[in-house]
């Protein structure tokens, strides 16, 4: 059974919303199994799992431009198992949630590549096609176009209950699903 941690931190609920649909996806792979970890409730023992998993998923919304500060401070957190190379050629991927349709959420995620190079990880992409067309709605998958991982959009005035859409949610699914079949690949191929 591999080990999958998604590591996020959610302001609002909404990203929390998106983390639990790339753990459904990923707990939907036979021999994966998936854990959340909020950035705010680690633990020395959740530190100890991280560093056991085969794969780590972030994420965090996009405020001003970035991962949240909560976010921020768990990435800082993690040189201690950099230090030790504890994270190095695991499978990382990463996601992210913010009202505006870009928002900026490109930094975020590069943010999420440049930390899991920092620890020598191996990162997934979405592996998804954009839907772009004239024909393209609100809720089908990967409606935002990221290649990177898997982006959500949440409407300011709308609450957790209901944001991100469930064409978001459906590509974080998909993206959870991703990274347990490559990370199954990967660890059977070791």
């Amino acid at each position: 059974m591999v080990k999958i941690a998604i590591v996020f931190h959610s302001g609002y609920g909404h990203t929390a919303r998106q983390a639990a649909a790339v753990h459904q996806g990923a707990c939907s792979v036979a021999g994966a199994s998936a854990t959340l970890y909020p950035v705010n409730d680690l633990s020395e023992n959740h530190w100890a799992e991280l560093n056991a998993a085969d794969a780590i998923i972030f994420g965090a919304p996009t405020y001003m431009g970035n991962a949240s500060a909560d976010f921020k401070k768990f990435a800082d957190a993690s040189s201690k198992p950099w230090f030790a190379q504890a994270w190095r050629n695991k499978i990382a991927g990463g996601f992210t949630n913010s009202a505006s349709l870009n928002g900026d959420k490109y930094a975020t995620l590069m943010s999420f590549v440049t930390l899991a190079m920092q620890h020598s990880m191996i990162w997934v992409g979405t592996g998804m096609l954009p839907a772009n067309s004239s024909q393209a709605h609100r809720n089908d998958i990967n409606r935002l176009g990221s290649f990177i991982g898997a982006m959500a959009q949440s409407d300011s005035d709308i609450g957790a209950d209901l944001a991100p859409p469930e064409g978001d949610l459906a590509t974080a699914r998909q993206y959870g699903k991703r990274i347990a079949e490559i990370t199954l690949q990967y660890v059977k191929g070791r």
